[in-house]
């Protein structure tokens, strides 16, 4: 029998949008729509020219923003410091520097550090919605209740207790007993500066009570038909009109932009690896109904810090690798990456 001279069909493959944005910078060295025949600032410019790289940087970032809008709200990246216990959240799997610094408080000296070290930051979990409009509310409650934590801590929490005093008591004997005449006086006190600050700033358990907090309200707001509503304008003026008619203009051409360069870049990809390349949301690795939520652990133990969980939430285990993608470019706008990771769930394996 005569073998077969048709090509062989390519096969489909489905990235994560999300994923992707990660990578972009790393993946895109030369976007597709800048061409040294393009002018660039009045003229046309040789590839290896500053103002060409500039246009060529600028054009990444912006297909970044773009694979970015594609599941925009519908995950929650968390990050945490290894030595203070600091947690920040990104809607993004890479942790730039200026949304980093926005959600660090200043407690006193050295809180907030001139140079970030992108060693310290990991990740602690990540969560996962089934709709965006509930990814971006979490997301703002979460930021919301850290920093009310912050800026107005309960009076138990930076109280000095027994216990509190007992995990400070060196086990030496003699200084032990000395530790005791000098401090056995303060409980029931506030606490002092340094001490009050390093209470603060360790917000690892308090996160996991807030995610589990925000989960158990937006479960009650499904159960009264959040899901079902719809915004409803009122009345608006001339002037209120015309701006909201810009701002819908202004959002359709940006999301057909989005559009064309992402077809564009799949086509690329598409070229050069042989198969049919799509960019978007990985059918079954995240919530599909609205209602669903699922969060995946660096250690799945940091679960019981809250006191308990709704029904519908998910856990799964993040997948653990001792190497980081470090990010070390500056973007166009001032932006810097402090650091990316993958937050790939983990498999068992058959």
């Amino acid at each position: 029998m005569a073998p077969s001279t048709s090509a062989a069909k390519p096969i489909k493959k489905i990235l994560d949008a999300t994923k992707i944005s990660a990578l972009t910078s790393k993946l895109v060295r030369r976007p597709i729509d800048v061409k040294s025949q393009v002018p660039i600032q009045g003229r046309p410019r040789e590839a290896n020219s500053n103002a060409f790289k500039e246009a060529s940087h600028r054009e990444t970032v912006r297909l970044q923003k773009a694979l970015n809008a594609v599941a925009h709200g519908k995950h929650i990246f968390v990050y945490h410091n290894v030595r203070t216990k600091q947690v920040v959240y990104s809607l993004t799997r890479y942790l730039e520097k200026t949304n980093l610094l926005r959600q660090m408080v200043y407690h006193g000296k050295k809180t907030v550090p001139a140079e970030l070290r992108r060693d310290m930051w990991v990740p602690y979990y990540s969560v996962h919605f089934g709709d965006a409009r509930l990814g971006l509310r979490a997301y703002q409650l979460l930021r919301e209740f850290s920093m009310q934590r912050q800026f107005s801590p309960p009076a138990e929490m930076i109280t000095v207790t027994k216990e509190y005093l007992d995990k400070k008591r060196p086990k030496d004997p003699l200084a032990a007993e000395e530790f005791d005449k000098m401090n056995k006086k303060r409980i029931g006190h506030p606490m002092e500066k340094k001490e009050r600050a390093r209470v603060l700033m360790d917000q690892k358990a308090t996160s996991v009570a807030d995610i589990a907090a925000v989960l158990a309200i937006q479960e009650k707001a499904i159960a009264n038909g959040l899901l079902e509503q719809t915004s409803k304008r009122g009345y608006l003026t001339r002037k209120a009109r015309q701006r909201r008619r810009a701002a819908l203009e202004r959002l359709a051409r940006q999301q057909q932009w989005n559009a064309e360069h992402i077809a564009a870049l799949e086509k690329r990809m598409s070229d050069l690896s042989g198969d049919d390349v799509e960019i978007g949301e990985v059918d079954g690795e995240y919530p599909a109904d609205a209602k669903d939520v699922k969060i995946l652990w660096r250690d799945v133990h940091d679960a019981y810090f809250a006191e308990s969980w709704p029904a519908d939430v998910q856990h799964g285990e993040l997948e653990l690798k001792r190497s980081a993608i470090i990010g070390s470019e500056l973007r166009p706008e001032g932006e810097e990456v402090v650091t990316e990771h993958e937050f790939n769930e983990r498999k068992e394996k058959q």
